[in-house]
């Protein structure tokens, strides 16, 4: 025999997760707590608590989840349109908020200070994305471009849309990240034989390319620190 299924009806006042977070604060819930927030309301046969269950475990919880389209969210029984984009707009703007960096205040001093700036955006993306920071005399970033989306060839990457870009905001220095999707940042040959054009060119025009970053998972490699710049 089954057991009957518990409502948010029927859970003490105190126990329900809006109730919770007014008394407690956020950093108090669960996953399952936060999602059934949003969601907002279970169907007539589940309650939201057990439908927000369901969601963490389809996506195996919140790592594939923060990837989740429009299609697989209503591909769950009880999770609709207006409820999946809901949730969509929810994790975007998560999404930004941990990417947002004031320009003007982020100094590089570091290979590592380059890497915490990019790497919680470029970290996860599906496609390889090659992303230069165009710095001050103070090494301070004032301007952040993706230039361009897909496998790093030499052809695509070429000098002058970058440095063209460095003279227009009167930067004195680039550095230049893009990422393995496979999350290893070992180097190619084509990563190092881009990076190597780039500083020849660099040098022609006087502005410096100070680092180039392989970003792969949580992990990256300094091709400065590996001697090929």
């Amino acid at each position: 025999m089954t057991s009957p299924t518990i409502m948010i009806k029927d859970v003490p006042k105190d126990d329900r997760p809006r109730e919770r977070l007014l008394q407690h604060g956020p950093g108090h819930l669960s996953n399952q707590e936060l999602l059934a927030i949003l969601i907002g309301s279970g169907t007539k046969h589940e309650s939201v608590m057990s439908l927000a269950n369901r969601v963490l475990m389809h996506f195996e919880g919140l790592h594939l989840l923060k990837d989740a389209t429009i299609e697989e969210l209503t591909a769950i029984k009880g999770i609709g349109t207006a409820k999946s984009v809901w949730l969509l707009s929810a994790l975007e703007l998560g999404r930004r908020m941990s990417q947002y960096k004031p320009n003007d205040q982020y100094v590089i001093r570091s290979p590592e200070d380059g890497a915490d700036y990019v790497m919680d955006e470029m970290r996860s993306l599906r496609q390889e994305h090659f992303v230069v920071l165009f710095l001050n005399t103070k090494n301070q970033i004032i301007h952040r471009q993706t230039i361009f989306i897909g496998s790093l060839n030499a052809s695509i990457v070429h000098p002058r849309e970058i440095y063209r870009e460095a003279v227009k905001r009167s930067a004195a220095s680039i550095i230049c990240a893009h990422n393995h999707p496979s999350g290893d940042p070992a180097p190619s040959q084509e990563d190092i034989h881009v990076t190597r054009r780039l500083v020849e060119s660099g040098k022609m025009i006087g502005i410096e390319l100070l680092d180039h970053l392989v970003i792969g998972d949580r992990k990256f490699i300094s091709l400065k620190e590996k001697g090929y710049l």
